[in-house]
């Protein structure tokens, strides 16, 4: 920074206020290195970067990063450096001085100087204040204990990571946003999880009653205890909390409690300064407080009687500050807020009254077993409301039409379908939804990026997925905007998107995408990975950790028979041969063939349990037993023992099928209409071993009541009386998707010739890592349905290759490696490290 030497002056108390020389720009201080301090710069560089010298005070030891993100890093879905959004690098690009790690302390207005804790004293010409938001502990005993603790940054999570790395229960007061997410990170990390709620229903303020019991039930079923209407009396615990007490009796134990019921705006530190306070800080149409030199921004602002918590509003108001700043002045008019989240992988989306009144008109999707549910409010013939589960892609057309008052009286009865429905007149076409939109429609809620951003993004040059993440944000952080993202490209760029264009690179290594090096290794006939490499010019001669396993995959597809697994250039997992857990050790899933089992092999599990004190034996959701605590040297004996029992590896560690999951179907069950489990383990028998993209889990419902849950596998068949219906691409994971309906076919053999022809068709088609559903998703179920169902030669040929591929693959690796086959085993054995963790 350039001051001038000896220009300087000191406080009462002797802190140096350094004094800027004569001639340079003005000094900008912001308080704050959150997202809404670092946004308002961004915009102010983008405007004229030039203009100010900027320093901004931090309270965190962190560069800025995206604080919506926490609950993925606490999930274990990604890593700090994954959330940040602002590198150390941009700081020093931008000419940016940050003091991170030593919050502002006192503002002097008079003197125009910010004090921090550690008694630096910066003087400034214009202020920015970007406090934030402070968490509301409820005033109960024992709320300082330790182990109390809020949900707001780094330290929290690091707090949380740790209670969760010694076990317990967890108990998490507050079933908002905030509460949920903290909730399912850690169930994730394996806690015991009980959710608090004063009100009757989950996220009252965004979801109505039908939603939150939606959410609430599918939040149940995976393992979380959920009390709505419970008060709580009292944290208790000598020295550490032990636990919290309802005011109905109830003892919940505890070694942490998460308290995340609600925020307030941080508006301490303008308080003492004298600043005209009310909710929050009060700000001007340009987000100017009472002193002309001070701003505001953020959670932290009240802005004609209104203070916000989400970011849409934060973006609009650090965009009016920065026009202000440059001399724009385009003031700020308010926010109409709508809330598009993700809580716990699950999609809710909320907007306007939904709340219902006088001369409202409600109309209302429930579809029990995709786990949607729609409710779009319209009064005198414009939307007032919309509450979405399951389902929000529509989302922000609601939103759009509610946020301009649009008549919607002329498409009422295709409302409820959504966009790409209602604008065909009962067609759906998505492209042409998404072209509808208008430029200022929200894509991207988390970086508050809109339709025409992204489009201008796009004509500027950024034609890739990535790029367009890189240069205008969208589809950055959460994710759940991709799809518009890339309908926004093939949109905007019409044929041009295709080819390398539209798509991802394997990885940094090369510009090739997915499906160029496909191409080019049957085209050129590539046998190895080093060819590859070589042909292909990689910029690392040997690869890294993303493009070996995929590069081994397609040749291992392309070359059945003609090439070596390269093991190295697997994940642990599927080297080992087992799944290695939290504490180093590994478990062990035998494969049961459509869930079927007998004596020996029960008998064989539990000796194998006893015999190598296995701590926990634990049925899968695929109708397995899955063995836990098997130390690393023992896996091969492990092995050996369930081979001796007929037992072979059920591949649940691999890009492999794992199950085939079935109900009893017509020989026991009196609602069977087809034998599901003969038919599941005929399927199983023949699909077993086959390396794939990504994990595939197969299902065998004998009626359509579907307990096996055909309809949300990769391949799932419902008997029905007149034969067999096919499902293809359901996900049962963090994104939920029902199956597209393939076809109906009359018999066994038709079912099992599709299976195998559609399995092929993902496996020489879809992109490593990519499973069945974003698959289908990007190349459309009625392009599936042109190479399986229509087309018959081709159905046969592809289920010939499958066939012939699985003459190959159809060795059971425990066996190979238990009898000492494999000399690699034992060295990998001894050089494996128990961090090397694989999702």
């Amino acid at each position: 920074m350039d001051f001038q030497v000896g220009n300087e002056s000191r406080t009462e108390d002797g802190a140096v206020i350094l004094i800027p020389a004569e001639g340079v720009r003005e000094h900008l201080v912001v308080v704050g290195n959150g997202m809404a301090g670092c946004r308002a710069i961004e915009e102010l560089l983008a405007r004229d970067a030039g203009r100010y010298r900027v320093t901004i005070f931090g309270a965190e030891p962190h560069v800025n990063y995206n604080r919506i993100m926490l609950s993925p890093v606490l999930a274990g879905e990604k890593t700090f450096e994954d959330i940040v959004i602002n590198s150390r690098q941009w700081y020093d690009e931008n000419d940016i001085e940050l003091i991170a790690g030593d919050p502002v302390t006192a503002i002097d207005r008079a003197a125009k100087t910010v004090t921090s804790r550690s008694g630096r004293t910066v003087g400034y010409d214009k202020l920015l204040i970007a406090t934030g938001s402070d968490p509301f502990i409820i005033p109960v005993p024992g709320k300082d204990l330790p182990g109390v603790i809020s949900f707001r940054d780094m330290k929290d999570v690091d707090t949380m990571l740790e209670a969760a790395a010694n076990g317990g229960g967890a108990v998490v007061i507050g079933g908002g946003l905030l509460g949920l997410e903290a909730a399912h990170g850690l169930t994730l990390r394996g806690m015991k999880v009980t959710v608090i709620h004063l009100m009757p229903t989950l996220m009252e303020r965004q979801l109505d009653e039908a939603a939150g019991w939606l959410l609430k039930t599918a939040l149940e079923g995976r393992g979380q205890t959920i009390l709505t209407g419970a008060d709580t009396a009292e944290i208790y615990g000598e020295g550490q909390v032990e636990g919290v007490r309802l005011k109905d009796g109830r003892d919940i134990p505890a070694s942490l409690v998460v308290m995340a019921v609600g925020i307030r705006p941080s508006v301490a530190l303008a308080r003492e300064a004298g600043l005209d306070i009310g909710r929050g800080i009060r700000v001007d149409d340009h987000m100017v407080t009472s002193d002309p030199d001070v701003f505001a921004v953020g959670e932290c602002v009240e802005h004609d009687g209104n203070v916000y918590g989400l970011v849409a509003p934060l973006w609009d108001m650090c965009r009016s500050l920065a026009d202000g700043l440059t001399d724009r002045h385009t003031g700020y008019r308010g926010s109409v807020t709508s809330t598009k989240l993700k809580v716990a992988g699950l999609d809710v989306f909320s907007a306007g009254d939904f709340s219902g009144g006088e001369g409202c008109e409600d109309i209302v999707l429930r579809d029990a077993s995709r786990g949607v549910y729609k409710r779009v409010v319209v009064k005198d013939d414009k939307v007032i409301g919309a509450v979405l589960y399951g389902d929000t892609a529509d989302g922000g057309w609601y939103f759009d039409l509610l946020r301009k008052g649009e008549d919607v009286g002329e498409i009422r009865d295709l409302l409820i379908f959504g966009q790409a429905f209602a604008s065909g007149g009962g067609q759906a076409d998505p492209k042409a939804a998404v072209a509808a939109l208008s430029d200022d429609a929200e894509i991207c809620g988390c970086n508050g990026v809109s339709k025409g951003q992204v489009v201008a993004c796009v004509e500027a040059g950024n034609c890739t997925l990535d790029a367009v993440r890189a240069t205008c944000k969208a589809s950055a952080s959460c994710g759940s905007c991709t799809g518009l993202v890339e309908t926004l490209l093939a949109v905007t760029l019409g044929d041009d998107y295709s080819g390398e264009r539209a798509t991802r690179t394997v990885c940094k290594c090369t510009s090739f995408g997915h499906d160029d090096v496909r191409r080019e290794i049957v085209a050129q006939g590539m046998q190895s990975i080093p060819e590859v490499m070589h042909k292909l010019h990689w910029s690392t001669p040997d690869g890294c950790s993303s493009c070996r396993p995929a590069l081994n995959y397609y040749l291992l597809c392309a070359l059945p028979g003609g090439y070596r697994d390269d093991q190295q250039s697997r994940f642990v997992n599927e080297r080992m041969h087992a799944n290695i857990q939290k504490d180093g050790t590994y478990s062990v899933v035998p494969r049961m063939w459509g869930g079927l089992t007998n004596p020996r092999e029960l008998r064989a599990i539990a000796d194998v349990v006893e015999k190598y004190n296995a701590p926990m034996v634990k049925v899968t959701g695929g109708q397995r037993l899955d063995i836990f605590g098997i130390r690393k040297e023992d896996l091969p004996a492990v092995w050996a023992d369930l081979n001796a029992a007929g037992m072979v590896s059920g591949h649940a560690y691999g890009k492999s099928l794992r199950t085939v999951k079935t109900c009893v179907g017509s020989e026991w069950c009196r609602f069977g209409t087809q034998d599901s489990t003969g038919l599941g383990v005929k399927i199983e028998r023949m699909t077993w071993g086959s390396w794939m993209p990504h994990k595939f889990k197969i299902a065998a419902s004998g009626c359509p009541r579907n307990c096996a849950e055909a309809t949300i596998k990769d391949f799932g068949v419902v008997c029905v009386d007149s034969g067999y219906e096919l499902h293809v691409g359901g996900n049962g994971g963090i994104h939920v998707r029902a199956t597209d309906l393939l076809c109906k076919v009359a018999t066994e053999q038709e079912a099992l010739d599709y299976c195998a022809a559609f399995i092929q068709l993902y496996r020489e088609e879809a992109r490593y890592l990519e499973r069945t559903a974003p698959w289908i998703g990007r190349v459309g179920v009625d392009y599936v349905k042109s190479r399986i169902v229509e087309d018959d030669e081709g159905r046969e040929a592809l289920r010939a290759r499958f066939l012939f591929s699985q003459s190959f693959s159809q060795e059971d690796p425990w066996a190979r490696r238990a009898g000492g086959e494999d000399a690699e085993l034992h060295q990998h054995l001894a050089e494996v490290r128990p961090m090397e963790f694989v999702v």
